[in-house]
């Protein structure tokens, strides 16, 4: 049976291998299908094809897009995109434009908190284009400001920390509807990574469904065996497909590595049921 993965990132976003990079290390470590899912882009796609092709590795054209809802940020996974479609671009434009703010913004919080030259490092860690909290936090681990790069969001990029500026990302239901004019399926990513209660994570599936989402991110790489259970319940309960992804950024971050997914909980259909067993990325 094919291993899939349909959670990753590169250096187009906040991940630390290149599109090419990546793909080889998902073969290696015996994944079958790769999406590839980079923060509110969809650059390193081309790259990426190219790459599996010479591997004989499935590709699936990804985006991880940040959305608000109810106050809170979440992520929608798209998978099976048209990466030219306009709508779709037009829409991750302008959040690219807002990360873009938020990153020189965040540099100017941090100087107040007399840390100098955080924005110019943390660019310097990305690819120029896409600056992310993670370059922030690599950038504050590297220099001695936290011990590593979960301890710099704890204490500097988190609500009430001096480096932490709110997200302004896409509605719910405008993330899915580009989703699905690219001709591809939504899924809600790591939904068990969210600080929500049992009512609340309930009522953002049942948004998600009612505006078009197709599945849920049951088995993760930040989710307990018991979690990926859970979220199969719900998806259950909701008429949702299962989809599984390691949420992969780099070797830096080994508690979560490639070809390590478990199995979709039993009675959980997979997102994958009915796609073709040759699929490539378009």
């Amino acid at each position: 049976m094919t291993h899939f993965d349909l959670h990753s990132h590169s250096t187009a976003s906040d991940g630390t291998l290149t599109p090419t990079e990546l793909v080889r290390h998902a073969h290696d470590a015996g994944v079958g299908t790769l999406a590839l899912t980079d923060h509110d882009t969809t650059e390193g796609i081309s790259e990426a094809r190219q790459a599996a092709t010479r591997l004989d590795l499935g590709l699936i054209a990804g985006v991880e897009i940040s959305v608000t809802w109810s106050g809170q940020t979440v992520h929608i996974v798209g998978l099976n995109l048209d990466t030219e479609n306009a709508r779709l671009q037009e829409g991750l434009a302008g959040l690219r434009e807002f990360r873009d703010w938020r990153a020189r913004e965040i540099g100017k919080r941090l100087e107040k908190a007399s840390i100098p030259g955080a924005y110019a490092g943390a660019l310097a860690l990305s690819n120029g284009r896409l600056v992310s909290r993670t370059h922030f936090a690599r950038f504050l681990a590297d220099n001695g400001h936290a011990k590593d790069v979960r301890d710099v969001f704890k204490h500097f990029l988190v609500n009430g920390k001096p480096g932490h500026v709110a997200g302004e990302w896409a509605p719910l239901a405008e993330a899915v509807s580009w989703i699905r004019d690219a001709g591809g399926q939504a899924v809600i990513a790591h939904p068990a990574r969210y600080r929500m209660t049992r009512t609340k994570l309930r009522k953002l599936i049942e948004a998600f469904r009612d505006a078009g989402g197709e599945a849920l991110e049951v088995v993760s790489g930040s989710h307990s065996r018991d979690e990926a259970f859970t979220m199969a319940r719900h998806a259950k309960d909701f008429d949702l497909l299962g989809s599984a992804g390691s949420d992969y950024h780099g070797p830096e971050n080994p508690w979560i590595e490639m070809g390590r997914l478990d199995a979709l909980p039993p009675g959980c259909k997979p997102i994958w049921y009915d796609w073709s067993p040759a699929v490539k990325v378009r």
